[in-house]
């Protein structure tokens, strides 16, 4: 592989996680702390700003040692590399940020169990090198921390009439509308934007019309006979 393609692959892996197929949004991961954190954009920046940290540290370890993984035991091995890197975290922010690990309370320690960090893990980074799993960690890092922020500035925008705390909304020109900072708020913001992805989704989908008949291997593809593509 020359140099350049090796960058493309780069971009590719560290671009992919952000719209195409961010974790929350388009793969539904990690929803659990989506819903729970985003009443604040604070509160979201935190838990995707660790989140990403330990999806770097885990992806590049496992990569590492992959081959010296058994087959039989590398759930098991995953989760404690994972769960290595998380205390780390999580005695950092107790020693620097204590505000920060009252905020996120049991969320911070439950990273361990997030399907994103598991996943990437067992599809990505168990089968690659350390620098697309690296650059695989990151992108979905930075679309996990995206999704997370944009649910907490609209929750805490249309709830409480600010973002990040600060005001932008008087209570003489805006009255919040409370339920955006209770469960049945974040349900309805996620479901809007899962809209919005998949809206997207749709607007980045170059493919031509009629791309899989064209194919010279239509004719024995087994996923067009199964239907379980697109026929356009």
């Amino acid at each position: 592989m020359n140099e350049s393609t090796k960058k493309k692959t780069l971009t590719y892996e560290l671009g992919k996680g952000i719209i195409r197929e961010n974790p929350v949004l388009c793969l539904l991961l990690g929803a659990c702390p989506a819903l729970a954190v985003t009443t604040g954009a604070l509160n979201a920046l935190e838990m995707g700003a660790a989140a990403t940290a330990v999806l770097i540290c885990s992806n590049a370890v496992i990569s590492l040692i992959r081959r010296f993984i058994p087959d039989t035991v590398r759930i098991p091995a995953f989760i404690t590399v994972i769960a290595g890197f998380v205390t780390i975290v999580q005695l950092i922010v107790k020693a620097y940020m204590p505000s920060i690990d009252e905020s996120l309370g049991i969320y911070l320690p439950l990273i361990v169990v997030n399907c994103i960090i598991l996943g990437r893990a067992e599809l990505f980074a168990s089968k690659k090198s350390i620098l697309p799993s690296v650059a695989d960690g990151t992108g979905m890092g930075i679309g996990f921390t995206a999704a997370l922020l944009c649910m907490g500035i609209i929750r805490e925008l249309l709830g409480t009439g600010g973002v990040f705390g600060v005001t932008l909304l008087p209570d003489n020109v805006y009255t919040p509308i409370a339920i955006f900072i209770l469960p049945a708020g974040g349900f309805f913001v996620f479901g809007l934007l899962i809209a919005l992805s998949n809206r997207l989704q749709k607007g980045m989908d170059t493919r031509p019309k009629n791309a899989c008949s064209q194919c010279p291997s239509a004719k024995t593809c087994i996923a067009l006979k199964e239907g379980s593509v697109d026929k356009c």
